[in-house]
């Protein structure tokens, strides 16, 4: 249902941590994801602490579902002085190539919480299914020995 075609993107992110590096619009920092299925459906969350709803972009192109946000300095002035600031700022980005077992036409996004949850459903050709048996008694013939 889910592929996941990037190995170094592990990598990525932990040099993002260690050497404290910000993603931009063209090179975007990873952003940290569980999937799972649940029943019918197929269920995404995207770890976005501190992003605010609006700054969250989300698109599907064919089967390439793309999620972008960008976690945006907190407001300043002359009265702010900023004591601790360990969370990374800058854009995050994600992409996930979903299978054809998947119906992209009714994806549901959720944002609460600072978790993005993406509940994709999975296509009626997919389900399993019973296929009935007919056949009838009719066709049977006796043999006498």
């Amino acid at each position: 249902m889910l592929m996941r075609t990037d190995p170094f993107r592990e990598l990525d992110r932990l040099t993002q941590q260690v050497f404290g590096t910000a993603g931009t619009w063209t090179k975007p920092a990873a952003m940290p994801m569980d999937a799972y299925r649940a029943g019918d459906e197929f269920v995404v969350c995207f770890d976005l602490p501190g992003v605010a709803a609006d700054a969250i972009e989300l698109d599907i192109e064919r089967n390439v579902l793309t999620v972008k946000a960008e976690r945006r300095p907190l407001p300043s002035g002359d009265d702010v002085q900023m004591q601790v600031s360990e969370r990374p700022l800058g854009v995050f980005s994600r992409q996930l190539f979903l299978g054809d077992t998947l119906d992209t036409d009714h994806i549901a996004a959720d944002y609460e919480a600072g978790v993005l949850t993406l509940r994709i459903p999975v296509a009626e050709k997919a389900k399993p299914r019973r296929i009935e048996i007919t056949g009838s008694q009719s066709d049977r013939k006796e043999i006498q020995a």
